[in-house]
C-alpha cells in the first residue's frame, strides 16, 4: 500500500546544541569537510523523494545561508516544545497519502540502504521504526515488546523503571509512517512525561493502540545511527568516517600507510598503484592517475595530479592541475591557477602561483613564481622572484623555453626572458632580455685596501 504513496522527508534541525560550546550551529559542524546537515542531505536525496522539509529553530538564518538547495522547504520551531512539535509543524506542507521519513541533523552517518529497508517495513506496517543495540545504551529511549517480540512502545530514560533502563534495544529517532496516521498520533501526544515536551516516540503506543502493527529494522552499526552532541562525539565520528574513506580507496587498490591518518574531505578518484602516506588531507575534487605519490603531511586541495607525480613531504597544492611525471617539495607550496607540464620539478620552499610551467622545467629551491609563464626546460636558480604586484596590479612575467635564470634574481613584471636566455646571478631585470644572450645588472666588484670593520667601544 505504502509504495505508490509519494514520499516526504522531514529532517529536525532546530536543537540549539549547547553541549557544542560553539557559536556555529550544531549541524553546521563538518565530519569529513562536509556540514552535519549536508551528509544528511545526501543521504535523503539518495532516496528521491517528493519534498524535503528542514524544520529549523537555533541559527536558522546561518543554517539556510550555508546549506544550500532549491528541493529545500524550510519551517521554522518556535518554541522548541520537542520532537513531536518539530514534526507537527512540517505536516501542513505534506499531503495527506504521501509516506514521512523523519530524519535528525545531526546524525550524519546513515545510509541511504538502512532507510531504503526502512521504508520496505513500512509496506505492510502502520510505523516502522530504525532500532540498534547498544552494550551502554545510557540516554537512549527503550523498545518495550511484549512476550511475542512485538513492539509495545517506546520508554524515553527519564520515564524508564529500573527494569526498562536494562533494555539493550534503543530508539534512533528515525521512524517512517503514513502522514494521515502521523497526523492523527501527533494530535493526541501529550507531555506528561520528565521534560515537559511533545514526544515522537509517543506515536508509537498510539499506534499500537490504534491496532496499527509497528515494525522495526535494526541497523547492525551503532556508529550508523550514532548522533552528534559534543566535540568529543564529533571527533568520534570523524574517525568512523575517515576509516570508512580510507577502506573504499585501499578497496580502490590505493595504499595507505595508516589508514588511522588519512583524512578525506571530498570526493576523491584514483587509478592505479597510487600511494597515500601519512597524514595526507584531501579536500574537495581531487584526481590522482596512476602511480602518484604523495608524502606524508601534505594536502592537496581540489587538483587533479597526472600519472607518476610525486608530491614530497610537507607539500600544500590547491586549484592545481600537476602533469604526468612532475616532482613537487617537499615543503613546496602550489596556488591556485597553478599548471605545471610534464616532468617539471618544483623543489623545497617554492611558492608559485596562477602560473604555467612549461615541459621538464625546474623550479627547485627557495623561488617565488606568480603570473608568469614559464617554457618547456628552463631552469630557475635559487632565490628567485618574480615581481608581480606593483602595489596596486599584478603583472605577467614571461620566460621563454631553454631559459637559465641564475640564482637570487628578481624579475619585475610585466617583463619577458627570450628563449634560451641566461640571467645572471644576482640580477634585477626590468626590460626584456633577448633571446640566447646573457644578460645582467650587477655592480662592480670592489675591495677597499686597508680597511678595518669596527669594534665596539669598551665600557668605561
Amino acid at each position: 500500500m505504502h509504495r505508490a504513496m509519494s514520499l516526504s522527508i522531514v529532517i529536525l534541525a532546530a536543537g540549539q546544541g549547547t553541549r557544542m560550546r560553539s557559536g556555529l550551529p550544531k549541524v553546521l559542524h563538518p565530519i569529513g569537510g562536509t556540514p552535519l546537515l549536508g551528509h544528511v542531505l545526501r543521504t535523503a536525496r539518495a532516496l528521491n523523494p517528493a519534498r524535503i522539509i528542514i524544520v529549523h529553530g537555533h541559527g536558522g538564518e546561518t543554517v539556510r545561508a550555508a546549506i544550500a538547495g532549491d528541493d529545500l522547504l524550510w519551517v521554522e520551531q518556535q518554541p522548541q516544545l520537542g520532537t513531536g512539535h518539530a514534526v507537527m509543524q512540517a505536516l501542513p506542507h505534506i499531503t495527506s497519502d504521501s509516506r514521512v521519513l523523519v530524519l535528525y541533523g545531526d546524525v550524519p552517518l546513515l545510509r541511504p540502504d538502512s532507510l531504503s529497508a526502512l521504508l520496505e517495513r513500512l509496506e505492510d506496517h502502520g510505523l516502522a521504526l530504525l532500532t540498534t543495540h547498544l552494550p551502554e545504551p545510557r540516554g537512549y529511549g527503550r523498545i518495550l515488546r511484549d512476550d511475542a517480540g512485538r513492539i509495545l512502545r517506546i520508554v524515553e530514560e527519564k520515564d524508564a523503571t529500573e527494569l526498562e533502563r536494562k533494555i539493550k534495544e534503543v530508539n534512533t529517532g528515525i521512524l517512517a509512517a503514513g502522514a494521515a496516521d502521523l497526523a492523527t498520533w501527533l494530535a493526541r501526544v501529550g507531555t506528561g512525561n520528565a521534560q515537559g515536551e511533545y514526544y515522537l516516540t509517543d506515536c508509537v503506543a498510539l499506534a499500537v493502540e490504534d491496532g496499527k502493527a509497528v515494525g522495526a529494522i535494526a541497523c547492525h552499526d551503532p556508529n550508523e545511527v550514532a548522533g552528534v552532541n559534543d566535540k568529543l562525539q564529533l571527533a568520534q565520528l570523524e574517525r568512523v568516517y575517515q576509516r570508512a574513506r580510507a577502506r573504499e580507496l585501499m578497496t580502490s587498490g590505493v595504499t595507505v600507510m595508516d589508514p588511522e591518518r588519512l583524512d578525506v574531505r571530498g570526493e576523491v578518484s584514483v587509478g592505479r598503484d597510487v600511494m597515500l602516506d601519512v597524514n595526507v588531507v584531501l579536500e574537495g575534487r581531487v584526481e590522482l592517475a596512476d602511480g602518484v605519490r604523495i608524502g606524508p603531511h601534505s594536502v592537496v586541495r581540489d587538483c587533479r595530479i597526472g600519472p607518476g607525480s610525486e608530491v614530497l613531504a610537507h607539500s600544500v597544492l590547491e586549484e592545481a592541475d600537476i602533469g604526468p611525471d612532475c616532482r613537487i617539495g617537499p615543503f613546496a607550496r602550489i596556488r591556485p591557477g597553478t599548471v605545471l607540464h610534464g616532468a617539471a620539478h618544483v623543489g623545497n620552499f617554492v611558492e608559485i602561483k596562477k602560473s604555467e610551467v612549461g615541459l621538464g622545467s625546474k623550479i627547485n629551491h627557495l623561488s617565488y613564481v606568480g603570473d608568469s609563464r614559464v617554457g618547456a626546460r628552463v631552469n630557475v636558480g635559487a632565490g628567485t622572484i618574480t615581481c608581480n604586484y606593483d602595489g596596486a596590479n599584478k603583472h605577467v612575467t614571461v620566460i621563454g623555453d631553454d631559459a637559465f635564470i641564475g640564482s637570487n634574481a628578481a624579475l619585475v613584471a610585466p617583463v619577458e626572458i627570450g628563449a634560451g636566455a641566461t640571467i645572471g646571478a644576482g640580477s634585477v631585470i626590468t626590460r626584456e632580455a633577448p633571446p640566447d644572450t646573457l644578460t645582467l645588472t650587477r655592480a662592480r666588484q670592489t675591495t677597499v685596501p686597508g680597511w678595518k670593520r669596527p669594534t665596539k667601544t669598551p665600557k668605561t
